[in-house]
């Protein structure tokens, strides 16, 4: 079996590498690549997100940045089983039928997509206005637990960390959804599928993994 390759990067040289291996990809014909970064909230995958924007706009495409956080379930659904309860967060927080059938279905198509579509402040629906890409754009998603779902995309980036680097970052608060990430590893295994992994125990020093 062949080892993954690991290579060492500054930051801005890994997101560097990753607009460029995004913008590589095959567009469906007339719609955006969909792609999904991966990542516990300690991992902050959003930020990786936010780093790739400029870099795939200055290679001609326009891009989209979606949250999953914009996409969870009401919280009569969401919270059902408590709001500390981790295999509710892993099975019921997401809404990703919502996610493909506002965003990543019309993505791939060239239809308008949905940018948000759940306020968690308010628990009330976001009264937002589909955006129009155009053909070739990218569509960034960002969030938690997104892989192993069969959510249609061109890309899936995960955003790991260790272990200990996951439990050393995750705010005491939130320490009640780690056992949902070690059962992601465990059923999901996301980093042994994922098209690109970045590793960031030490985001100045990340790393990239290839398959």
């Amino acid at each position: 079996m062949t080892r993954p390759s690991i290579r060492p990067l500054t930051p801005d040289a890994l997101l560097d590498e990753l607009a460029e291996e995004i913008h590589a990809r095959p567009v469906p014909g007339g719609g955006s690549a969909r792609v999904l970064l991966d990542g516990a909230a300690a991992a902050r995958p959003d930020r990786w997100a936010d780093g790739l924007v400029d870099r795939l706009q200055a290679l001609s495409r326009a891009v989209l940045r979606v949250s999953a956080w914009d996409f969870l379930r009401p919280a009569s659904v969401r919270l059902e089983r408590g709001r500390t309860d981790p295999d509710a967060f892993y099975d019921d927080w997401l809404d990703a039928g919502a996610l493909v059938r506002e965003v990543l279905a019309p993505a791939g198509a060239g239809n308008p997509v949905l940018p948000r579509l759940w306020d968690v402040e308010t628990d009330r629906a976001v009264r937002a206005a589909r955006v129009e890409l155009a053909p070739g754009g990218v569509v960034l998603v960002d969030g938690p637990l997104l892989l192993g779902r069969g959510l249609p995309a061109e890309m899936e980036i995960h955003v790991s960390l260790s272990a200990a680097a996951l439990a050393r970052n995750t705010p005491e608060a939130e320490a009640w959804t780690l056992a949902a990430y070690a059962r992601y590893a465990a059923e999901v295994d996301p980093a042994a599928f994922a098209d690109l992994v970045v590793l960031a125990d030490h985001p100045d020093r990340p790393a990239l993994q290839a398959r």
